[in-house]
């Protein structure tokens, strides 16, 4: 873990939901005197309610869903499938030690689809986090390689969030020769994915899972509940916007070449 790293990770807890929602809070409560602490209030309140509601959490899902492109349908030319890491289950009792996180499984679920159904060589990417005991892309390999009977052919074991996937994966699969991929994601993650991984020098193929918005009614009376879910998703999306921010600021300031 990198300092600039835990930087970037305390950033992103004041500015997303609930933190940026809570600081205001804590912000009017320390300055309660003052005549803007109730205004103070309210935006902390509103920051911490709206997100939490499931049609604002699906509204802004839908913003990066309808961008991840279509359902994978042939490889279009791609050489090889690359599957990222969406987090583990660390020290899982039931499996004797880390495991794959919901977003994991669902992706390794659909690269294995794919893998069989394509037969395509596989890359799975993601490293050690703090709270583990090993890298990430060895417990997805055991996974695919014993519950799916789907085999690994390269395994990127350094990456710490996406940027570091795609440019660590880029330089391995360079080397084997492969310039197309398709890759898996879920699909409010693939337009920053794909962004990142086409800046590492690949041609990429989008292959988006875990779809959140796409195909939902029109929401009833009460759906305007709020609801933890709804406010993890809310996350999960403005998350998603703030990295595309940052990137957009990180190209705009880099000297010209």
């Amino acid at each position: 873990m990198t300092f600039a790293w835990f930087l970037k990770q305390c950033v992103a807890a004041l500015l997303l939901p609930p933190g940026n929602g809570l600081f205001l809070l804590l912000l009017a409560v320390l300055f309660r005197r003052r005549r803007w602490a109730p205004g103070v209030a309210v935006l902390g309140t509103a920051l911490l309610f709206l997100p939490a509601l499931p049609p604002v959490a699906q509204a802004l899902m839908g913003t990066l869903e309808r961008q991840a492109g279509a359902v994978v349908t042939s490889a279009e030319g791609a050489q090889a499938i690359v599957v990222l890491g969406g987090g583990l289950d660390a020290d899982a009792p039931e499996y004797g030690g880390d495991t794959a996180g919901e977003r994991t499984l669902g992706r390794l679920r659909y690269g294995a689809q794919l893998a069989r159904r394509l037969a395509l060589p596989v890359l799975v990417t993601g490293g050690r986090p703090s709270y583990a005991t090993r890298p990430e892309a060895d417990v997805m390999a055991e996974i695919l390689e014993t519950e799916f009977a789907v085999a690994v052919r390269w395994r990127e074991t350094a990456a710490l969030d996406t940027e570091g996937n795609a440019v660590f994966s880029a330089a391995i699969l360079r080397d084997a020769g492969v310039k197309r991929i398709l890759l898996v994601t879920d699909a409010f993650h693939m337009p920053r994915a794909r962004q990142l991984f086409a800046a590492a020098g690949l041609e990429v193929v989008p292959a988006p899972t875990w779809f959140r918005a796409a195909g939902t009614q029109r929401p009833g009376l009460l759906d305007w509940l709020p609801r933890a879910s709804a406010l993890r998703y809310s996350y999960y999306a403005l998350h998603e916007w703030l990295g595309r921010l940052w990137l957009r600021l990180k190209v705009e300031g880099s000297p010209a070449r």
